[in-house]
């Protein structure tokens, strides 16, 4: 892999392990004041998704040999532009962002910033990285096999998700 692939993807799983002790630090925030987790089954399944989508990217190029591969500006636009909503998802719900699905009964949904206009924008967002960081790598087979999949656990988890949200949003009603 060329020097900028190494940087670019140190650069991602730095980004991930971050956001895994910010979901750790919210998650805890979050069940000392009466959190309750949900669909903690398939939660796995997502950690090995994203582990092998970085070792699928890694073999993939490097079987390719795609040393002079120059970055394409366009993806690499579009991929910063992921980034920036990501952040906007993760300091819009602040410490109600998490990788886990966890409510906190008594307090309302959010639904400003990205949530004004999409239910689940960090999933599409998501999605679209899952598709951009391989093209990006020219690691095409990637770019095809882990949107795939990230749709098929989507299946699961955004349906246990909306399940425990309609749970909070009934109880605000109930009290109102």
């Amino acid at each position: 892999m060329a020097a900028w692939m190494w940087i670019i993807i140190i650069f991602i799983i730095c980004q991930r392990l971050a956001e895994l002790a910010i979901a750790k630090s919210n998650e805890k925030w979050m069940k000392e004041r009466g959190g309750i987790e949900t669909g903690s089954e398939h939660y796995k399944w997502f950690i090995i998704m994203h582990g092998l989508f970085f070792c699928g990217i890694i073999l993939e190029t490097t079987l390719r040999s795609q040393k002079s591969l120059a970055p394409s500006i366009v993806i690499l636009c579009l991929f910063i532009a992921t980034q920036l909503a990501r952040v906007w998802c993760i300091q819009t719900l602040g410490r109600f962002w998490n990788t886990k699905i966890i409510v906190l009964p008594r307090v309302a949904l959010i639904k400003k910033g990205p949530y004004k206009y999409v239910k689940h924008p960090n999933y599409f967002i998501v999605a679209a990285e899952l598709f951009l960081i391989p093209f990006l790598f020219g690691a095409f087979y990637s770019a095809f096999i882990f949107p795939i999949l990230h749709v098929l656990l989507l299946k699961i988890r955004i349906p246990q998700e909306e399940k425990a949200l309609a749970a909070v949003a009934k109880e605000q009603t109930v009290k109102l």
